[in-house]
């Protein structure tokens, strides 16, 4: 059987290793299975979701972080353009990975509105098994490709926390940058906004 770390080209470069723990860590940088899982616990827990919470103000908080994600995502995927440029502008000025920090905000908004246990542990094991390496990931790649560049913006750019600039907030989100193409043609972001507001939708529907 082929060892999976001569196939991924994610732990490429990285130390050697073999049995589980190569398998394991395979995993974690398997980025198909880690956007799947993300949009099959969209559906899971919003199909278990109680439609009569308890606290409704805690519901709507928790459809708040959503909107605020999926405005997140929206706003990051219209200024990047994947390893062809490295972007340091609008999102990214104050955080190196704003789509991370938009998924995010809405698994812990759906853990809101679902109000179980069993959704906020699921998110917890998911977000530990999943992000720190693809942030690592991400963070070596463009370290790669942009040497000249990306050392500076890294340096004082955090990761998912937003840097936010103590004057000319406004002027630095840059939003007369944002590209509709980007967004819709190059990162088909719409996509998964319609994709979560639908649930979203069928949420209240169900009330």
């Amino acid at each position: 059987m082929e060892n999976p770390s001569t196939v991924s080209h994610r732990t490429k470069g990285l130390e050697e290793l073999s049995g589980i723990q190569d398998f394991i860590r395979e995993l974690r940088y398997h980025e198909f299975s880690r956007q799947s899982i993300g949009i099959i616990l969209v559906s899971i827990f919003c199909y278990f979701a109680d439609p009569y919470p308890t606290i409704p103000f805690l519901h709507h908080f928790a459809k708040a972080l959503i909107i605020l994600g999926l405005m997140t995502r929206m706003y990051a995927s219209g200024f990047v353009l994947k390893n062809k440029e490295l972007s340091t502008t609008g999102p990214y000025a104050f955080m190196r990975h704003p789509l991370y920090t938009g998924n995010i905000l809405i698994l812990v908004g759906l853990c809101g509105i679902n109000g179980s246990l069993w959704s906020l542990i699921t998110a917890v094991i998911f977000f530990w098994f999943y992000y720190p390496p693809a942030i690592e990931y991400e963070d070596r790649k463009l370290k790669s490709l942009f040497p000249e560049t990306w050392e500076n913006w890294a340096s004082k750019t955090p990761a998912l926390s937003p840097r936010i600039p103590p004057n000319n907030l406004f002027k630095k989100l840059d939003l007369n940058r944002w590209s509709l193409k980007k967004s819709l043609i190059t990162n088909y972001e719409p996509v998964i906004v319609i994709y979560v507001v639908t649930w979203l939708i069928i949420l209240g529907n169900r009330v």
